[in-house]
C-alpha cells in the first residue's frame, strides 16, 4: 500500500470519525452487547484497502480512551485486523461490493470470539453466551450499515477518496 498525504489525511479523518462515533455510544460499546455505530466504517474496506489504517487507528484509540480493560483491548484490535485482512484477501477474488459487505458482516460477527475471550478474561463473563451476544450485536450494526454505506457511496466516491 502506497502511503501519500491524501491517504494519511483520509486515514486520520476516518480514525477521528470512528472515535467520535464510538464515543457517542461508549457505555454500550464495551460490554457483552456492543452496538458500536462506528463499526459500519468497517465496510469501507470493500471500496479501498487503504481504509485499513484509518479503521485500525480508530479502533486502537477508541479502545485506549474508552475501555476499562486496558491492555486486554489488544483482543479488539486483533479482531478488527484479522477481519479486515480476511476481507482484503477475499476482495481479490470477489468483486461484487454487496456480496463483500455481506461477507464482511459475517466475518466481523464471527470473529467476535476475540471479544468474548477478552471479556471472559477481563470481567469473568461466560465465553459462549458473550460470543453470541457480541456477534449478534455486531451483525445487527453491520447489517444495518450496508444500506447506509451503499447510499453514501452513490454520492461519495469512496474508492477514490484515499
Amino acid at each position: 500500500m502506497k502511503l501519500n498525504i491524501r491517504t494519511l489525511v483520509t486515514s486520520g479523518l476516518l480514525a477521528a470519525m470512528y472515535i467520535a462515533a464510538t464515543a457517542l455510544i461508549a457505555p454500550v460499546g464495551f460490554s457483552v452487547i456492543q452496538f458500536r455505530i462506528s463499526e459500519i466504517f468497517n465496510h469501507l474496506i470493500v471500496f479501498n484497502k487503504r481504509y485499513f489504517w484509518g479503521i485500525v487507528i480508530g479502533v486502537v484509540v477508541s479502545n485506549i480512551l474508552m475501555s476499562s480493560l486496558g491492555f486486554l483491548e489488544v483482543f479488539g484490535v486483533v479482531q478488527s485486523v484479522v477481519s479486515l485482512l480476511i476481507i482484503m484477501l477475499l476482495s481479490t477474488v470477489i468483486k461484487n461490493r454487496m456480496t463483500l459487505m455481506i461477507i464482511n458482516t459475517c466475518v466481523f460477527s464471527f470473529t467476535m470470539f476475540f471479544i468474548a475471550i477478552m471479556l471472559k478474561i477481563g470481567i469473568g463473563v461466560p465465553f459462549f453466551e458473550t460470543w453470541l451476544t457480541t456477534a449478534a450485536s455486531e451483525f445487527i450494526v453491520m447489517a444495518l450499515g450496508i444500506p447506509i454505506i451503499l447510499m453514501l457511496a452513490r454520492r461519495i466516491p469512496f474508492e477514490k477518496m484515499i
